[in-house]
């Protein structure tokens, strides 16, 4: 079961508006991959500046490297968060860094020297799979008890019907399963739960034996992808409703909830249909969905399908749960949506950072008339930008947005071998997050491509004093 926290002041922030007047970002922490990439060094953590009065603004200072290869960091979570904002007792300190391919949990310590963290712990793989069957892990939130809850993907053959939740400690020992026997789900991905409706949702990515290989079209026609949200009573763990998407659905990634803890509704971008697909809570206590966004498929010349998805990838909500942000990793835009009408987004914002038929490229749009088309994509400190958008972080008064552009080694290899080759940046882009609207600008620029041990693939970023991708509000 999952207490609440129970002192006076602890980490993060009361509420999600206090958080929006917490201080400027001046440090961001980014997973960094070599597996997969040919050159046989170590991932790493690297510490970015952020900070635009600092003389090394806009620069990687300092990398932490894991100690062993072959990992694929992917994403990160906290040891605490806002959901223990009322217990004194806790810190955040430990940032938890599951490994996507070998299974290994990296817990890093933040505090002791920010600007320079260290490994504090490594959870080996055969724990984790000795104590719980479980497999690839993926997104880590903190639990307002002191326990970490990490969702794995599949067993260690890479089957997706051994996905379910891991469960750690507040020393990172292996504690269990989280759902209840019987309750694990056919897929697993990422996860986000609203304690005020009692409720835990979960997205579906696909089988890692399919994903791990790059992407296939037969994989999904022979369900080894993902079209479903599981909905759980929390903290109980019991699967009580499932939710199929379908085709307008296909492989659900990343899934929020609005920051406001009273609000019983939320998104899920779905990556092969390019849908954001609303969650919401009925009179009758049920949950359904219904596509709330959708980009369309561009006919396409020079490509290997006669169709271009857009591949929604990451998306965020801002604080305020005015906007809402996603990237399309294939066309190469990152846009904005103004939700204050959950149910009727509306574009506000719309900036071209890379994609597949970008000018200089020899993939074409095909509009309607014939004509063919090609996006716009600037040079930004005389750097020509490489692949697509994928994940985004916000700063938290909803400013600034930054976003890399690595998705998994073997999709990158597969879809911008050139992202590969060349390595990953950081770009950021400032917002209007009144009237909204979107701008590159052009004096930041992170290049991953100049790394000592050579180019490097850029994925999830972290502030260390929380944002609006791991802090949740019981």
């Amino acid at each position: 079961m999952v207490e609440s926290c129970c002192a006076v002041k602890g980490p993060g922030y009361a509420t999600p508006k206090e958080a929006q007047l917490g201080p400027r970002e001046k440090i961001v922490y980014i997973t960094a991959i070599y597996t997969g990439t040919g050159i046989e060094k170590p991932d790493y953590l690297a510490t970015v500046d952020v900070d635009p009065e600092s003389p090394t603004y806009s620069q990687i200072i300092h990398r932490l490297p894991v100690n062993h290869l072959s990992d694929e960091l992917h994403h990160s979570g906290w040891n605490a968060c806002s959901s223990c904002h009322t217990d004194v007792s806790v810190k955040r300190r430990f940032l938890v860094l599951p490994s996507l391919v070998s299974s290994r949990i990296y817990i890093i310590d933040t505090v002791t020297d920010p600007l320079k963290p260290t490994i504090h712990k490594v959870v080996e793989p055969e724990e984790i799979y000795d104590k719980t069957g479980l497999a690839f892990p993926h997104t880590a939130h903190c639990l307002a008890n002191g326990d970490i809850m990490v969702s794995c993907m599949g067993d260690k053959e890479g089957r997706a019907e051994g996905s379910g939740f891991l469960l750690l400690d507040s020393k990172f020992n292996v504690k269990g399963r989280w759902e209840a026997e019987g309750n694990s789900p056919p897929f697993g991905y990422d996860f986000w739960y609203q304690p005020r409706h009692k409720t835990m949702i979960s997205s579906s990515w696909g089988a890692p034996s399919a994903f791990t290989q790059g992407f296939n079209p037969a994989h999904v026609a022979e369900g080894l992808y993902g079209r479903h949200l599981f909905v759980y009573d929390w903290p109980g763990g019991k699967l009580k409703q499932t939710l199929d998407l379908g085709n307008t659905g296909l492989i659900p990634l990343e899934i929020r909830f609005l920051h406001d803890p009273d609000q019983a509704t939320g998104y899920v971008g779905a990556a092969l249909s390019s849908t954001m697909v609303r969650f919401f809570k009925k009179e009758d206590e049920t949950w359904d969905h219904e596509v709330a966004i959708s980009v369309p498929n561009l006919k396409v010349k020079n490509w290997i399908l006669p169709e271009m998805p857009g591949l929604i990838t990451d998306f965020l909500i801002s604080l305020d749960d005015r906007f809402l942000y996603f990237s399309n990793w294939l066309h190469g835009d990152i846009r904005q949506y103004n939700i204050e009408d959950p149910s009727k987004p509306v574009l506000t914002g719309q900036v071209w950072v890379g994609g597949l038929f970008r000018k200089d490229s020899n993939v074409f749009v095909e509009k309607e008339n014939g004509e063919l088309w090609q996006s716009d994509v600037p040079d930004i400190k005389g750097r020509k930008l490489r692949g697509g958008p994928q994940m985004i972080q916000l700063s938290l008064d909803g400013k600034r947005l930054y976003a890399s552009n690595s998705l998994f080694s073997s999709w990158d290899k597969q879809f911008y071998p050139e992202l590969v080759k060349g390595g990953s940046h950081i770009v950021l882009i400032d917002v209007d997050n009144e009237k909204g609207g979107l701008s590159i600008n052009e004096s930041f620029f992170v290049d991953f491509g100049d790394e000592p041990d050579g180019p490097a693939l850029a994925h999830e970023m972290r502030y260390p004093g929380g944002d609006c991708t791991s802090d949740i509000w019981i």
